[in-house]
């Protein structure tokens, strides 16, 4: 008998006193037999070696983000491989798509280091989580879901015995989760990727309690999926019609998000910018054209 952890938290010094409190308060007196990690995010895998090794316990996870946290974290040589995720690679990534100021790439380039001072290390083995499987925890079964758009492979816990869904970031009570193109895969379609996930959970029971990464739990999954999609209608809508002429993504940033962005929240938004344009473009709505001056601009069919 003993405890399975669900998502570890940002690898710092918080974090791991935070945990250190749970272990010496709410064990029990059993050990921790296993963490599974939701997604990649660092967040969520951040302090996955620390607590494994801690407890000699093993890291489940999908197979997709474990390699993508490991290369992201990954030290030797990753000097290279962090200015391209982190820093050079965003920032020549945003570039192509409007962000333009010179102190807001430089920003950028600065932030090589971001992932992997928040994920220093994944453990060496992990097992491989997979669509569709069933976990014993508990007692209880509970079955993989995996969702895209959000993380390469976002896995969900559902329990149809206790009705409750571990919903990772797939889910949430309150803010819209966040849906970005990245440097390495410039013309994805997450958002597509993402809306296609929501309708994997419609089939559960409209009652159950979901336990969301972000925000306290609630009910009514199936109302909040609805307002999802709406949410994205309409800022698909909006980007539409700010494309009737030629239009950046960072042109498009303050027709999504109408507040100031400091940097931070700027990579997110342009990311997010990006997702709508290439979600469509990919419907044929817009045609895309690369210009004189090296930046991507968009425009209505």
């Amino acid at each position: 008998q003993g405890w399975t952890i669900v998502d570890c938290g940002i690898a710092n010094d918080e974090t791991k006193a935070a945990w250190d409190e749970i272990f010496a308060t709410q064990l029990e007196g059993l050990p921790v037999l296993r963490v599974i990690v939701t997604h990649m995010h660092p967040d969520h895998v951040g302090l996955s070696q620390w607590l494994c090794e801690k407890w000699n316990a093993p890291l489940w996870i999908s197979m997709t983000d474990y390699l993508t946290a490991q290369w992201l974290s990954h030290k030797e040589g990753g000097a290279a491989v962090g200015a391209r995720a982190g820093g050079g690679g965003s920032a020549d990534h945003f570039q192509k798509h409007g962000l333009v100021a010179p102190e807001d790439l430089e920003k950028i380039r600065a932030r090589s280091n971001y992932y992997s001072n928040m994920v220093p290390g994944v453990p060496r083995q992990y097992r491989r989580i997979i669509d569709g499987e069933m976990i014993l925890i508990g007692g209880h079964e509970w079955q993989v879901i995996m969702g895209f758009g959000h993380a390469p492979e976002h896995a969900s816990l559902f329990c149809k015995d206790l009705g409750v869904l571990i919903s990772g970031d797939m889910l949430l009570p309150r803010i819209s989760t966040n849906v970005s193109v990245y440097d390495a895969d410039p013309d994805a379609d997450p958002l597509g990727l993402y809306l296609s996930s929501l309708d994997r959970y419609l089939p559960l029971p409209d009652n159950t309690l979901v336990l969301p990464s972000h925000g306290k739990p609630f009910t009514g999954m199936k109302p909040r999926i609805d307002q999802l999609k709406l949410h994205h209608d309409e800022r698909l809508a909006e980007t539409l019609g700010a494309c009737k002429k030629p239009a950046t993504a960072r042109e498009i940033v303050p027709v999504l998000f109408r507040r100031e962005l400091d940097i931070h929240q700027m990579t997110f938004a342009m990311g997010e910018a990006i997702a709508h344009l290439n979600y469509l473009l990919r419907r044929g709505k817009l045609s895309r054209q690369l210009c004189d001056d090296r930046v991507l601009r968009f425009c209505v069919v």
